[in-house]
């Protein structure tokens, strides 16, 4: 749970914290450390997202080297391992296309690689980060209702750092497109906290809906809508009073009270409610992926 509210923490910029350091540092030289240190992260979340599609593009007789990149500390029978990491010569590929984008990001700060890597960064915590059960979820997202209702409305703190904190922990939406074109100055934004949260709640009743084997995603699909309409309803809000609004004011409400009425006109509330994640549901999944990885590669050789 630690770990979902430091997510997002990140959407708004660690607001206390940012502006604190702000008042010490010129802004300059901390958006400029903090570019670089979002540069790093951007390019490894984008060639993580981009390789599975990627690797369908590769021709039959590319050549796939392995790699293996080892970190140990000591030597002997004190020997300790530090870092492990294995990758082949797709991966390289990938991480090369990324860096083009971190790059493109790093010097001109265009809002469509902002868009591109703060993809990414969400595509990667919605995959990373999960829900056990349906009640965590709702009072998870219950909880950060209430935080996000409070920094918007109750203080300019969360206004002000979105748009002075340069990083794609957002996605910036042109309002002069037609006007300006690319070059477009004037954007709408919408945080990654609003993105990664509801999507791990969004994930949760996906595996849900596998659980039930009816070869439905009925929950799926409707909490997907859901949170389309709840996002739609944050812009006409937003566009009507012409004010910042916390979108997940509108957001949780959705994606909670839609499934939530489904489950209930077709009489599996509770087994919702009481859906449990075990342990070996999430190691099956695991081999699954592992043995598609080693399908492919087979494949490939």
């Amino acid at each position: 749970l630690a770990t979902l509210v430091k997510m997002h923490l990140l959407r708004c910029g660690l607001q206390p914290i940012h502006v604190g350091v702000f008042n010490i540092f010129s802004q300059e030289y901390i958006n400029l450390l903090l570019s670089m240190y979002f540069f790093f992260l951007g390019v490894l979340a984008l060639a993580h997202t981009i390789s599975p599609v990627m690797n369908t593009f590769f021709p039959v007789n590319f050549s796939i080297k392995q790699y293996q990149l080892l970190f140990t500390q000591g030597s002997g029978d004190n020997k300790e391992e530090i870092l492990n990491y294995e990758f082949d010569s797709r991966d390289i590929v990938c991480l090369a296309l990324s860096s083009v984008v971190g790059v493109w990001y790093l010097l001109k700060k265009h809002w469509i690689a902002n868009n591109i890597l703060g993809l990414a960064f969400a595509l990667n915590g919605v995959e990373m980060l999960h829900l056990n059960n349906v009640p965590t979820g709702c009072i998870l997202l219950g909880g950060l209702f209430v935080y996000d209702v409070f920094w918007v409305f109750g203080t300019n703190v969360m206004v002000t750092v979105a748009k002075s904190f340069e990083a794609p922990i957002k996605l910036v939406f042109p309002q002069d497109l037609l006007e300006k074109g690319l070059e477009a100055n004037n954007f709408a934004m919408l945080g990654l906290g609003d993105i990664v949260i509801p999507g791990i709640f969004i994930a949760l009743l996906l595996r849900f809906d596998i659980s039930l084997k009816k070869n439905t995603r009925t929950y799926f699909y409707t909490s997907f809508l859901a949170y389309i309409f709840g996002l739609g309803f944050t812009i006409f809000v937003m566009h009507t009073y012409k004010h910042a609004q916390p979108a997940l004011l509108y957001l949780v409400p959705s994606c909670i009270g839609f499934p939530v009425f489904v489950a209930k006109l077709k009489g599996e509330l509770t087994d919702m409610f009481r859906y449990q994640e075990n342990q070996e549901e999430k190691k099956a999944s695991v081999e699954s992926v592992d043995e598609t990885k080693e399908t492919e590669l087979k494949k490939d050789k």
